[in-house]
């Protein structure tokens, strides 16, 4: 069952997650809940794989009742739950107009695709596959799977091996890529697949990993401002040990753990590939990525990283303030924060800075004589904050009151 789950509907999730009690379960998985179409839909395949078995017959039984028409519907909405479109993906007899669907839509996951791609002896369903060549190259798992299947049309095979050859046979693929990406109006993700060198300790990227990665990137090169990196800075840079990239990622993993709660499977594995970049590249992905990627590299071990983030244009006072407050970062991070006027004068922000036990004492004491008395008494009173800290908060309560 998947970890995510695309309706907001709260009964929806007490169901999957499993904490509604198990006769409304049974319920749901009967059909038998005034629950909207597409909320169904998701519950039943969820339940379809519950491990109470009768839960799971029930559900399956009621998913293949489904009206076809209420299915094609699904098949074609954006608003479907991913898990409903990979199940109708999965399913070998259903009508040819639902897989057509399926193609079509965006919000289907590459690996059912991939499946039904392996399986279906339709050639013209295959030839619609193979019309979606950024989906080939983001996945191309789909290439091998159009090739692989006996009942291909001769078009199906000229499309499949003409992008296997420009995209992954040449040494000009990274650079055709680029163009598709730009042709796109991503001239951010386009300027990254050029320049950056994507080698990790185990060698090259796959070009899935170099796509997905740069999909990620928001902030174009005219945009940027490197000029907070110092020369002498670039000895970061050097090549990190399969032990050193192992480690960071496990830092990272941990860090959201702790302050977000459980990491989902497809999230770690975006942080695995990211932090199998080599450093200059998640420097640049810093400075230039999305809101997600910053999420990551601003737990980087590698100073200059995480610096890059705060230095990202596009990082916003609500992301800053949440950081200010994270105790798993680099206390450069917290430094360069508090350096920063326009964030120093966010009274949330200084105030997280003044409790967070890594900020740097000097920099935390700095910050004292703006923090509100209330907050200042919490603060002497406080034993996650450093001796001198405590000690200068005390004093400045002191004085505030006279005493």
């Amino acid at each position: 069952m998947s970890s995510e789950i695309t309706s907001a509907n709260p009964v929806v999730e007490a169901i999957i997650t499993g904490s509604a009690p198990q006769p409304a379960r049974l319920a749901a998985a009967r059909g038998l809940l005034p629950l909207p179409q597409q909320d169904l839909l998701e519950v039943l395949v969820a339940l379809s794989n519950n491990s109470d078995a009768e839960i799971a017959e029930a559900a399956t039984e009621t998913l293949q009742s489904e009206n076809p028409d209420e299915l094609l519907i699904a098949a074609k909405a954006d608003e479907t739950a991913p898990t409903v479109l990979a199940y109708l993906a999965n399913q070998a007899d259903a009508r040819r107009e639902i897989h057509e669907a399926l193609i079509l839509n965006s919000n289907t996951p590459d690996e059912a695709l991939a499946v039904l791609a392996a399986t279906t002896k339709d050639g013209p369903l295959l030839e619609l596959v193979a019309l979606n060549q950024q989906r080939l190259v983001r996945f191309p798992k789909l290439l091998e799977a159009i090739l692989g299947n006996e009942g291909r049309t001769a078009e199906a095979e000229r499309r499949a091996r003409e992008t296997k050859k420009e995209f992954f046979e040449k040494e000009r693929g990274a650079r055709q890529i680029a163009d598709e990406l730009r042709a796109r109006g991503k001239t951010a993700a386009a300027e990254f697949f050029e320049s950056a060198e994507l080698t990790s300790a185990s060698g090259t990227l796959s070009v899935e990993d170099a796509w997905i990665i740069a999909e990620h990137i928001e902030v174009s090169d005219s945009d940027i401002d490197d000029s907070w990196l110092p020369s002498e800075r670039y000895e970061e840079f050097a090549p990190e040990s399969a032990e050193q990239i192992a480690a960071n990622i496990q830092r990272v993993i941990e860090g959201e753990n702790l302050e977000g709660g459980e990491v989902t499977a497809e999230r770690v594995s975006l942080i695995r590939r990211i932090m199998l970049m080599n450093t200059r590249d998640r420097m640049k992905l810093g400075m230039k990525g999305d809101r997600e990627a910053r999420s990551i590299l601003i737990r980087d071990a590698n100073k200059v990283v995480c610096s890059a983030v705060i230095n990202n244009p596009r990082i916003t006072d609500q992301e800053v303030e949440n950081i200010s407050a994270m105790r798993t970062i680099s206390d450069e991070v917290l430094r360069l924060i508090a350096l920063n006027r326009a964030w120093a004068r966010s009274y949330p922000i200084i105030h997280n800075l003044a409790r967070n036990p890594r900020t740097p004492i000097p920099t935390a004491i700095g910050i004292l004589p703006r923090i509100r008395t209330k907050d200042l008494l919490n603060l002497s009173q406080s034993r996650n904050v450093s001796e001198a800290v405590r000690r200068q908060a005390h004093r400045l309560v002191g004085a505030r009151s006279g005493a």
